[in-house]
Parts: C-alpha cells; structure tokens; sequence
C-alpha cells in the first residue's frame, strides 16, 4: 500500500500530526520506535486540561485517537530512506519497506548530559532542565545548577523565582562578571567553582554532588542544560541533515515545516529544540495542514490533466 503519508516518530507532533490528516481522510502511517525522550518524566505539565498525566497514559490516548481516524502505527525503526519517482519510501531495521507520497518527521531530539558519573540515572525526576516542565514540582527544594555555558548565570537566576535555596556551581561555566556577580549576590544564590566530580545518591534518591576538592554538598534537586540534539535519522540518506547550534543541532525548515527536500516535512522537537508537549503537538497539526493542502493541490492538477 502507498499511503498518503508517513510519520517517522511516534510523540505528540507526530500523532498530532498524523491524527489532524486522518481526519482530513488521508491514509497515515505512522512508525514508532517507542523511545519516547520524555518516560523518565512522572507527568507532563503545561498541557491544558491534560497537566500531570503520565507520559504512557498521554501516548496511549493520543494512539487511540490516531486509530480512531484511521491511522495504522507500526511499532519499529527507520533506518534509511530513499525517492522512488514521485513516491518516498523508508525501509525498517527488519527490512520492512513503506511508500508514500509525502513524509512527515517528527523523530524528536536526544538530551546529551554533562559527563559526571552518576548523572544520568536521575533525570527527568531528581534532574531536571526547564523550570516551566518541572519548577512546580521541585519548588522550595535544595536546587544545585551544574553550569554548562554563558547562560549558567540566567539559569541561576531562573530557577530562583522557584527556590530560594540555589547553589551555582560553575562547572564548566564562565565566572560571573561584576555585574552578574552583583545580581547573584542580590539574590542570594551561592556561587562555587569547583568542578562537580560526581553525583551521590542513596537508596537511588539523590542526596548532592561530590566536587573536585572532595567538598560534600547538600542538594535535594540538579539542573543542568543538556544539549539538544536533532534525532536526524533517516534524513541524511535524502540529503537533509541537522544543522549545529549554540544549543546542540536542528533540522532547518520553513516555518511552516516545509524542509529543502521536495516532500519531506519536520515538526516538533527535531526542528524546534524547546518546545514543549503542547507546543510540540500544535506543530504537529500546523504542518499536517500545510501537507494536506499540498497534497489538494497535487490532487487537482493531476484531476485536471485527466479530465484534458
């Protein structure tokens, strides 16, 4: 079957996205490779009438709708794509090939974390990077930033409005200048320089850091700023690729979604390094709407050149 269109990525944009065309009677597929960037996450939040539902039990309803217009979801990975005539066609790591007349990328980004031994197991509830997504959540805690990057200082002041309890550490950070100095003395945010050497944990909650001078300190809550890198795959196999940034990598794109390559159209997070789940999901149905009124268009020329 040659289906009208095919999603790559199973998140909020893509099942937006691929719920919008169902309901605008186009054949969708949508593949899946059920590595959502969000399931370390208890809840999401800032979606309006959905804030705190878990992220699976989000995933499954919006799957339900997908089906309930018509849409097909096949679980598995893209592993190359390629143009064959007017068509585009993927093909799966088990060698499974889908054609269709446009695509729809919404493959998300991965979160690359600082290098520090014991990091990593607590993101998404212990460790966390957008105030908005989990401020709520970690308000009045001991809050420790891992500075990363010039903007450490404004993460700082940031996640103040959440805690008054915030230690910077600067990491890899730049120092403060006087004048940043001055706004984080104002706001009594404790400034350390040493480097963190590693994370410490007990019964598999966070406690606090470890730093290069052996220094202990206390932290119920860590922020750090990860890079934000484009899960580009399978777009460089049609000639696209993500392009490097100060916040990691991004496929480019018009606003619209419309990418350099005929046919091929991105949205959510592959594109857009900070959306969140409801920004995410609108892009989704923004760009379905662009690719379906494309699709009209071909539809009518092709009518017209018939009825001649």
């Amino acid at each position: 079957m040659t289906y009208d269109v095919i999603v790559i990525g199973g998140g909020p944009a893509g099942l937006s996205g691929a719920v919008a065309l169902g309901r605008a009677l186009r054949s969708v597929l949508v593949i899946d490779a059920g590595e959502p960037r969000n399931a370390p996450a208890a809840g999401i939040h800032n979606y309006l009438t959905r804030d705190n539902i878990a992220p699976a039990d989000f995933r499954t309803a919006a799957q339900t709708e997908v089906r309930r217009y018509g849409g097909e979801i096949v679980n598995g990975r893209v592993t190359g794509a390629a143009r064959d005539g007017d068509l585009l066609t993927v093909t799966l790591a088990d060698g499974h090939p889908y054609a269709a007349r446009r695509l729809l990328v919404t493959t998300g980004l991965t979160d690359e974390l600082p290098d520090i031994p014991g990091l990593r197991e607590h993101w998404g509830h212990d460790l966390v990077h957008c105030p908005y997504c989990h401020g709520y959540e970690v308000r009045g805690r001991a809050i420790g930033i891992i500075g990363s990057s010039p903007m450490s200082v404004h993460q700082a002041l940031m996640w103040r409005q959440w805690s008054d309890n915030i230690t910077l550490f600067l990491h890899t950070a730049p120092e403060p200048d006087p004048e940043q100095s001055r706004q984080l003395a104002a706001r009594g945010i404790t400034v350390l320089t040493e480097k963190v050497a590693e994370v410490l944990a007990a019964d598999g909650k966070l406690t606090g850091v470890r730093l290069t001078d052996g220094t202990v300190v206390a932290r119920d809550t860590l922020v750090v700023a990860p890079r934000f890198m484009a899960n580009a795959e399978p777009l460089p196999s049609l000639g696209l690729t993500a392009t490097d940034n100060d916040f990691g990598s991004a496929v480019t794109a018009e606003p619209n979604g419309r990418t350099t390559v005929p046919g091929v159209w991105v949205a959510g997070n592959v594109s857009d390094q900070m959306a969140q789940v409801i920004s995410a999901a609108a892009a989704g149905l923004a760009v379905a709407a662009q690719i379906n009124a494309e699709l009209i268009t071909e539809d009518t020329e092709r009518a017209v050149a018939a009825a001649r």
